[in-house]
């Protein structure tokens, strides 16, 4: 609240809540009986919700200033387009009000929900309230409202609840959709088809849940898959309620077929992870990985985990696809992107066996090491490179020589995964002494650790000093080709690129 000037009428912004007038709050009553000028917006046809809202409350003294938008959703003549037609009605809007409190008079500005969400009057109170004594007082929004019909828990325990405008393109609304927990999506109407369209995408529309005029005559609620899109008025809502279990477990057919999800967690923690991936791990009923990689992934309530040893993969998929068989939706937990040299071939490889053939497998993918290790050094990657893994568990080591000497003559850049670990001490000495025979020593190396996490460290070496002691299972080597480039920037800061042309020979 500001007072700054002591002649002028006051403003208020009164939230009013979804519709029924037994719900405004008794601040809002006072303050709109007491009130010397009561403002609210209407469409062209001149009905106003909110004033019918707070019409028992009207004393029938108060000056009424009726707000007519100049459009709703229709094209415009106007020279700046649809939003210079409603920029100009606010500035005359909010002209006229200012008038009434230049001349001592209190104006109550009625606003929906709550005023401040997704309000009309928040651009009145853009524009006014740094120069009248204002007060904004708040309303039950419509989230609260469906919430409330519904009987269910928006949130539960560490979810989250993430609001949607149904106004988004159709991939940013499945992204959001995907990586949330809980949402709402509000403004339907016209946006309805893509709004279903993308819960659809995002697995989540048979969680959706439809409320039409919350606390309102005609008020309408079903589940989404239920509702016609010709039937979606603007004022509805799509509601995916929280997704903590209910008391009553879930009891799932003997015979139904879930699924496999190979997720992509990327190399470190939830910042790594994109929507399609958290949405894929809050909808699994089981997760299934490497411990290490579990512990990664946010605990949720009637989820199942089921850790096991790095060293497993097959069993470990076998056991995913036997789950799915049971009806359970499975999530096979990866690091870094599940298709290089990770859990994707697993999983495949035994779900391409006649017993798990018609168990449903989807990839999902994630944030390779070596782009995360690229990033923290510059660009590294930015012309060819090739990617091999230096372990010699699961092919010889003469075929890992022979492929360092293949893609080191044909000049690429290389990113050298599993070099080493606490049984492998030598490979990455002689992968450098290979590499010696075609690059020179001064060749930049990135030797990035934990990319991420805790204990992230990037290091820029030379090819001739790389340090094998230097290299555990956690780092990634970046080896630069000919052309690539390692300079020091301000602040000592060396960036190692490789450029994007190629000299001719």
């Amino acid at each position: 609240m500001t007072d700054r000037q002591t002649t002028t009428g006051r403003l208020y912004g009164v939230g009013l809540g979804p519709g029924d007038p037994s719900l405004v709050t008794v601040r809002a009553a006072e303050l709109i009986g007491k009130a010397d000028v009561v403002a609210y917006h209407s469409a062209r046809h001149g009905r106003s919700i909110a004033r019918s809202i707070a019409e028992r409350y009207l004393t029938g003294s108060q000056i009424e200033e009726k707000l007519v938008y100049p459009l709703t959703v229709e094209t415009t003549d106007h020279p700046g387009g649809y939003r210079g037609a409603l920029d100009e009605f606010y500035e005359e809007a909010a002209a006229r009000l200012a008038a009434h409190l230049d001349a001592g008079r209190d104006v109550v500005v009625l606003a929906e929900g709550d005023p401040l969400f997704y309000g009309s009057y928040q651009h009145m109170h853009k524009r006014l309230a740094h120069r009248y004594p204002t007060e904004v007082v708040p309303g039950v929004t419509s989230v609260s409202a469906a919430a409330a019909r519904l009987g269910q828990p928006l949130t539960e325990a560490e979810e989250t609840l993430t609001v949607i405008p149904g106004t988004l393109p159709e991939e940013e609304l499945t992204a959001r959709i995907a990586s949330a927990d809980s949402a709402v999506i509000m403004k339907l109407g016209r946006t309805f088809p893509a709004v279903r369209r993308a819960l659809e995408r995002a697995g989540r529309l048979d969680d959706a849940q439809y409320v039409e005029r919350a606390f309102m005559d005609g008020e309408r609620i079903a589940p989404l898959t239920e509702v016609d899109d010709e039937s979606v008025p603007y004022f509805s809502v799509a509601v995916l309620p929280s997704r903590v279990a209910p008391l009553e477990p879930v009891v799932r057919p003997a015979d139904g077929v879930g699924s496999v999800t190979v997720v992509g967690t990327g190399p470190a923690g939830p910042l790594w992870l994109t929507p399609e991936a958290r949405g894929a791990l809050a909808e699994a009923t089981d997760l299934v990985g490497y411990t290490t990689y579990l512990d990664r992934v946010p605990e949720r309530p009637g989820q199942r985990r089921h850790g096991s040893d790095n060293k497993v993969e097959s069993e470990r998929a076998e056991f995913a696809l036997d789950l799915a068989r049971r009806g359970h939706r499975v999530c096979v937990v990866s690091s870094g992107d599940p298709g290089v040299f990770a859990m994707a071939t697993a999983v495949l490889e035994v779900a391409c066996e006649p017993d798990y053939r018609d168990v449903p497998v989807r990839i999902v993918p994630g944030m390779t090491a070596a782009h995360a290790a690229a990033s923290r050094a510059g660009a590294p990657l930015g012309h060819d490179y090739a990617v091999v893994s230096l372990s010699d568990r699961l092919k010889p080591w003469d075929v890992v020589a022979k492929r360092l000497r293949a893609a080191a003559e044909a000049d690429l850049v290389l990113a050298l995964y599993n070099p080493g670990s606490k049984s492998r001490t030598t490979q990455v000495g002689q992968a450098r002494d290979v590499l010696l025979e075609y690059r020179a020593p001064e060749t930049p190396v990135v030797m990035a650790r934990d990319v991420g996490g805790p204990t992230e460290r990037i290091r820029i070496v030379r090819l001739g000093e790389l340090d094998p002691a230097l290299v555990d299972m956690r780092t990634i080597l970046l080896i630069g080709s000919s052309q690539t480039q390692a300079v020091e920037r301000g602040g000592g800061v060396e960036v190692v690129w490789t450029p994007r042309r190629y000299p001719e020979e």
